[in-house]
């Protein structure tokens, strides 16, 4: 099976742990993997993974997206992140993970917008694509999108089917996690059955939210396979033709020459 996670955090620097999480994923048929940033400390885990991959080629290839997400919005002035630089040459595939969740910081609102507009910003100055995080933040995430226009993917989605509709129409992917799987995710489901074929991808969002059947444990990978089963189980085709055309989906998403930072 050709399985291509399209987001996955690496929260450790030790490079034998990561080129474990690697190899258990080759094992279960992935072979691509956006290993994504959000902060200083994810920003540099997702360069040493896709550095990693790139000196074993019997491990999934790594791409590495980088960018700050909504909780580096109170970085002093002096020491703002939104122009960062990125040490090493690793290519970068995306700018991410960036976006707005009022859920649980609704206070910095607007520090929040402040820095996903800035984001959005670098990203069509490296004409990158974005990957975007949204959470009880639809209509200002669309009041963004429509004002910077950008391409990309919004990860985990967790929104409406009418949210997930409106994305659609300006052209970004919608990447399932393996939240499909949980019980209480009614949402989750009929907004996966909204996405058409083409526009499809999925992912883990490890180390978090790992799919049934592996609740309880630490996501990783190798698990996104329960994800497309999942999935492909409820679209009504089969796991490897799911696998398949989301793989696809993917490098369409991330198709861009990947940029380098210095």
């Amino acid at each position: 099976m050709n399985l291509f996670d399209t987001h996955c955090h690496f929260e450790t620097r030790d490079e034998n742990e990561i080129s474990a999480i690697l190899s258990r994923a080759a094992a279960a048929g992935v072979s691509r993997i956006v290993a994504v940033g959000g902060s200083a400390e994810l920003n540099a885990s997702a360069r040493i993974a896709a550095d990693i991959a790139s000196r074993d080629s019997s491990l999934p290839r790594v791409f590495a997206a980088l960018g700050w997400d909504r909780d580096q919005c109170a970085t002093p002035p002096d020491e703002s992140p939104a122009l960062p630089r990125v040490a090493g040459g690793i290519p970068v595939a995306a700018v991410g993970e960036i976006g707005l969740d009022y859920h649980y910081s609704p206070e910095t609102r607007d520090a929040q917008r402040a820095l996903f507009g800035a984001e959005l910003e670098r990203a069509r100055a490296l004409d990158l694509p974005v990957v975007i995080h949204t959470r009880e933040a639809d209509e200002d995430t669309l009041g963004l999108l429509r004002e910077i226009p950008s391409r990309g993917v919004i990860h985990c989605f967790t929104g409406t089917p009418e949210f997930c509709r409106a994305l659609l129409d300006l052209g970004f992917f919608i990447s399932i996690s393996g939240i499909v799987t949980f019980r209480l995710a009614d949402n989750v489901r009929a907004s996966a059955l909204a996405v058409p074929d083409d526009m499809l991808l999925i992912e883990t969002d490890s180390p978090f939210l790992a799919p049934v059947p592996m609740r309880g444990k630490a996501n990783e990978p190798a698990f996104i396979i329960h994800t497309a089963k999942f999935l492909a189980g409820l679209r009504g085709v089969d796991a490897e033709t799911l696998a398949a055309q989301t793989a696809e989906n993917a490098m369409r998403a991330f198709a861009a020459a990947p940029a380098r930072t210095s």
